[in-house]
């Protein structure tokens, strides 16, 4: 019988044993600590040393913060060695497309590389303007406004907009940036359980009444899961209980839909019923920062007040001009959202087949392998990176440890050979790590 890290009894109370010594032989040289200057009281530290000295004492190479020497896509160049990578959110190969450096270079050698104080203060530059077009065309509303940064765009904005007497309703497994924003924001916040429209629903009917605004936040594409919601329940949920709706595109730009319209597309619904489009450039559109895409007077009051966009320099020009590029062969160019969607329904379909679990996964862009051991995981992914597959783990406390996966981001630019030479490998790993284990 396993039990924490996915170790029997016997060997998780051993190697326990053997990092209570190795702590306690630590303070013994260091003495007794207490708050204040002293750093190594910072909160999760101990957590993360734990973490780390587990992953020493089991004999595991750290697979986080591996340099990469090259464009990250659908391979990779780690240590001089070519890996098929799947850790990229390089989801359509636009990063590193001839015509999306192109046009970023343009824009240096016209604009520099930074809008070099806040658009507020000193301008802006035309690339600013079009890309905020474009995007807000794409999401089918009135405008759309541009900041540096992914998760300071829900940061800022969602702190902004609500406050001490709203209500923030939000998914359980919503990305960090939304739980800081509300936080942030002061309101009484709610998750409810993972794409549970019906459990929105009862919490909306208990507690709208007793808060001001409500604003309902859900994402379009999960990245630990690879699913997405129906987004035509929480349109209807939202009229419902005058609540406004956000979603969170940040994975579904250019992953869902048949032409990488999103959720909405993906859905068949209309996209004017959502309230506020939050999405990122740092993905599909190979670039950097974050956007909202709303009516034009929520635009205006942002574009006005908003924190992170008043008070922070404005976007880099040539990474507007990247993404900018980048939506516009998306638009073109519908052939690679199907090359992706087709490469991940066919790795679900032989993960599922050669007895792996993938979750709930959609097979769209996400695809998770849960192996429901943290340990088996990271070994599963070591085996993986020496055989020439780059993946990372997620492994407890990220997920709760029955939830401990190998997390794969397909490309458009994967080929069916890589694919299957993938699953092939994980198969063979995890056979082998079998036998070892008994």
């Amino acid at each position: 019988m396993s039990t924490g890290f996915g170790l029997s009894a016997t060997a998780r109370a051993s190697l326990l044993l053997r990092l209570s010594r190795r702590r306690e032989d630590t303070e013994a040289s260091t003495g007794p600590v207490s708050p204040g200057r002293d750093l190594s009281t910072l909160p999760g530290l101990r957590d993360i040393e734990l973490v780390r000295d587990a992953g020493q004492a089991l004999g595991l190479e750290n697979p986080f913060f591996r340099p990469h020497e090259g464009v990250a896509g659908a391979h990779s160049t780690i240590a001089g060695r070519d890996f098929l990578n799947f850790s990229s959110y390089n989801y359509l190969g636009l990063n590193g497309d001839p015509r999306v450096q192109a046009a970023a270079k343009a824009a240096i050698d016209r604009y520099g590389i930074s809008a070099s104080a806040s658009r507020l203060a000193s301008g802006e530059r035309p690339v600013h303007a079009a890309l905020e077009a474009a995007l807000a065309a794409h999401h089918g509303s009135e405008g759309c406004l541009c900041f540096v940064s992914g998760h300071a765009t829900n940061v800022t904005v969602i702190g902004h907009l609500l406050g001490a007497r709203d209500l923030i309703l939000h998914d359980q497994l919503i990305h960090n940036s939304v739980a800081e924003g509300a936080r942030l924001s002061g309101a009484r916040r709610i998750a409810f359980a993972h794409n549970d429209w019906a459990a929105a629903e009862r919490e909306l009917a208990s507690q709208r009444a007793r808060h001001n605004r409500a604003l309902i936040v859900i994402e379009g594409h999960y990245s630990m899961d690879g699913d997405h919601p129906e987004l035509g329940r929480f349109i209807d949920l939202a009229r419902r209980f005058d609540a406004l709706l956000m979603v969170d595109e940040a994975h579904s730009l250019g992953v869902l839909g048949a032409t990488g319209r999103g959720v909405a597309e993906q859905c068949g619904v209309d996209p004017a019923g959502v309230d506020i489009w939050m999405g990122t450039l740092s993905k599909t559109l190979s670039a950097c920062g974050g956007y909202i895409a709303a009516s034009r007077r929520l635009i205006d009051v942002l574009r006005h007040a908003a924190p992170g966009f008043v008070y922070s320099v404005g976007l880099a020009p040539p990474l507007a001009a990247a993404a900018l590029e980048s939506l516009a062969i998306l638009d073109a160019e519908p052939w690679r959202v199907a090359q992706l969607q087709a490469n991940a329904a066919l790795f679900r379909r032989l993960a599922r087949a050669a007895g792996f679990d993938t979750g709930a996964s959609a097979g769209l862009g996400i695809v998770p392998i849960i192996l429901g051991s943290s340990v088996l995981t990271a070994r599963m992914a070591a085996a993986a990176f020496e055989a020439g597959v780059n993946v990372q783990p997620i492994l407890f406390p990220v997920v709760p440890e029955r939830a401990a996966r190998l997390r794969f981001f397909l490309s458009a630019e994967h080929t069916e050979p890589e694919i299957e030479r993938t699953v092939a490998t994980l198969s063979a790993a995890r056979d082998r790590l079998a036998q070892k284990a008994g």
